[in-house]
């Protein structure tokens, strides 16, 4: 006889608002449904794995799990259905070998531990049918339509109720053919074996295995994980440097701001130096290169194009290596004309483009004592920190 797992994960997390399926989000990078599986693939009292999953990446998603983190014991994949009943309903239709329990848990559980699996299959051994769960701990309020309490109901005998839970299979089917003979979706698996009047154990689990449904669990899953791995926040600098000589005939642009002086930059764009730097170090900071590779000065797209849309666009390329701006700090040094009146401006346009505070945005201007190049008034040369934040919530699928 064997023990096989249902893990649905064919939802799309519309709740979450995020711009990928829930389960594909990243926690310490990997998917929440990665590590949710991993679980399930040490235990000892699992044998099989099946998964349900969105329709169209039964193929792509499986053997990514395979190849790249070896889990092994799912041996099943099938597609997700409307509702998560649908989708465990799905699954228990593909087990076509003797089974002794069946487990089920949800795939946005990534907390679960090895030691609760166990205690909820040996509970489903004994008495049938088991379920993980928490006791209330605030109090229950019952309410009419209007909001008003109709009751205050004792929460001594209370459970939030998680998962896994676990079922002898043969009664696990009993239940689900009679939900859907008389057409009854229910919220949990449990509640469809208790209509058919049988009883489940109540097993104690943990106010740490949550689910990850809202923005507010994420948040809450992200610092679990990080107590769990003792990992911290990740963050990367990045350096920029730019110079152009003075031109005539060319407007002074500097921090997207036109500062009125009798010569411009001399460059392929609007020639920004402060912009080009603040790229520079941006794209540093996630190991993107640098300005020249993305936007090369030969290519007519780029011909007196604005800095800022520049900037938008190095916004973008870091974005989707996972990576969030934290600040920047930018010194520009030349001799006149004097900058600290744009300064203000400066920042605010950067911020705007990056979409971050502009208390993050951090302008500065010099000159160079009449040394060089720059004391010369021939040019600007500008240099730029910036600090990224390397994000694990928006993974891909797998």
């Amino acid at each position: 006889m064997k023990t096989i797992a249902i893990i649905p994960a064919g939802g799309a997390g519309k709740r979450l608002k995020a711009h990928v399926a829930k389960q594909y989000l990243f926690l310490d990078h990997m998917p929440v449904l990665v590590h949710t599986l991993k679980v399930f693939q040490k235990s000892k009292v699992i044998d099989n794995i099946i998964l349900a999953l969105p329709p169209d990446d039964l193929v792509s998603v499986w053997q990514e799990l395979i190849d790249k983190y070896g889990l092994t014991k799912v041996t099943t994949i099938v597609a997700g259905g409307k509702t998560r009943q649908d989708s465990v309903n799905n699954g228990l239709a593909a087990i076509n070998e003797k089974c002794d329990v069946v487990v089920i848990h949800d795939a946005v559980r990534p907390f679960v531990t090895q030691e609760l699996i166990i205690q909820v299959v040996a509970a489903a051994k004994t008495a049938g049918a088991a379920s993980s769960g928490v006791k209330a701990k605030d109090t229950i309020k019952e309410t009419k339509k209007d909001n008003i309490v109709a009751a205050t109901i004792p929460r001594q005998n209370l459970w939030l109720t998680q998962t896994p839970q676990a079922f002898k299979f043969e009664l696990l089917k009993e239940a689900y053919k009679s939900a859907y003979d008389e057409k009854f979706y229910g919220t949990d698996d449990a509640s469809l074996v208790e209509r058919i009047g049988k009883k489940v154990k109540m097993i104690e689990g943990s106010y740490e295995n949550i689910k990850i449904t809202t923005s507010e669990d994420l948040i809450m899953a992200e610092a679990l994980m990080k107590k769990k791995t003792g990992s911290k926040i990740n963050f990367r600098n990045g350096f920029g440097y730019d110079s152009h000589r003075f031109a005539s005939n060319r407007k002074l642009i500097l921090g997207g701001v036109e500062i009125p002086f009798d010569k411009g930059l001399q460059g392929h764009s609007d020639a920004d130096a402060l912009i080009h730097a603040i790229c520079d170090a941006l794209l540093g900071a996630a190991g993107c290169g640098d300005i020249g590779r993305h936007f090369p000065d030969n290519d007519p797209e780029y011909k007196n194009i604005s800095s800022i849309i520049l900037l938008e666009k190095v916004k973008k390329i870091i974005e989707a290596r996972r990576f969030s701006i934290n600040n920047v700090d930018a010194t520009v040094v030349m001799e006149m004309p004097r900058l600290a009146p744009y300064a203000a401006q400066m920042g605010s346009n950067i911020a705007l483009a990056l979409d971050i505070a502009e208390a993050s945005v951090n302008i500065k201007a010099k000159t160079n004592e009449g040394m060089g190049f720059i004391g010369r008034n021939e040019g600007v040369a500008a240099f730029a920190t910036a600090t990224v934040i390397e994000r694990k919530n928006d993974g891909s699928k797998a």
